[in-house]
């Protein structure tokens, strides 16, 4: 084993090291307690922004959305499963398309193994795509997927919570993504957050769009953990490196080995 690893070693081509400052072991601690100094302050941060979040006034969802589902067509009330809350990810897929966003199947990726998690919480997790039910069917057997993923096709659900946007609305500047902004395109990610009362009233409690969708992208948040990053400043756009996971080129390469 130690001759083999050391024949490995030796054959590798050298790796520049990136330009940084190398310290000893004792003045590496005293940087990263001033660090973990204003991380401290950032985790409280962000739990006295998590309290205001619960504090936010709720909206009844007054309108009768009907989505398609594997099993029927079905009213918002009856994706919670028995549970009281509801995370839904509005998932980019529109009519026609041959695949589901990249950026929202990387989300996706994370989903699956959260469930029982989330169900022991109260918390139920559905996805909701424009796309008809079969394409969505099609792409999520392709993925390997088993979360809820339904479809709102033929209703203005998506419309009303300003993540899909017609042709007319984008060219006379009237489309309006993540509380003002102007959306480049017909489709966007969102995440939205719902209570449902006793007597089967669901509340809208929150949503988040742009950048607040990176709740679901745990891997983003273990890369924020190493040297490089997040490693997207010479990208075209951010997350322009993410594919659909049976399409990255090792995966690909890797099937072509099994294969032979």
């Amino acid at each position: 084993m130690t001759t083999a690893t050391a024949t490995i070693t030796a054959t590798k081509s050298p790796v520049p090291a990136p330009h940084h400052p190398v310290v000893s072991p004792e003045q590496w601690v005293t940087e990263r307690r001033k660090l973990m100094a204003r991380e401290k302050e950032l985790t409280r941060l962000g739990d006295a922004v998590a309290r205001e979040r619960r504090a936010l006034p709720w909206v009844r969802m007054d309108k009768d959305y009907r989505f398609d589902t594997p099993t029927g067509r079905r009213p918002l009330a009856d994706l919670f499963g028995g549970h009281r809350q509801l995370v839904l990810q509005h998932f980019m897929m529109g009519p026609g398309w041959e695949a589901g966003c990249k950026s929202c199947s990387y989300m996706a990726d994370h989903t699956d193994p959260t469930l029982v998690h989330l169900a022991h919480r109260d918390t139920a997790f559905v996805a909701v795509s424009r796309a008809p039910l079969e394409e969505i069917e099609r792409f999520r057997k392709r993925m390997g997927w088993s979360f809820p993923w339904v479809s709102s096709h033929g209703t203005s659900f998506n419309y009303d919570f300003h993540v899909s946007f017609t042709p007319e609305q984008l060219a006379d500047g009237t489309a309006d993504y993540n509380f003002g902004s102007k959306p480049p395109g017909q489709e966007m990610p969102g995440i939205s957050a719902f209570w449902k009362g006793d007597d089967g009233t669901v509340f809208l409690t929150y949503s988040t769009f742009g950048r607040g969708v990176e709740v679901m992208m745990h891997t983003y948040r273990l890369l924020d953990l190493t040297a490089k990053g997040r490693d997207e400043d010479g990208l075209d756009f951010t997350m322009a490196w993410v594919r659909h996971h049976d399409r990255y080129e090792t995966a690909a390469a890797a099937k072509a080995c099994c294969a032979g």
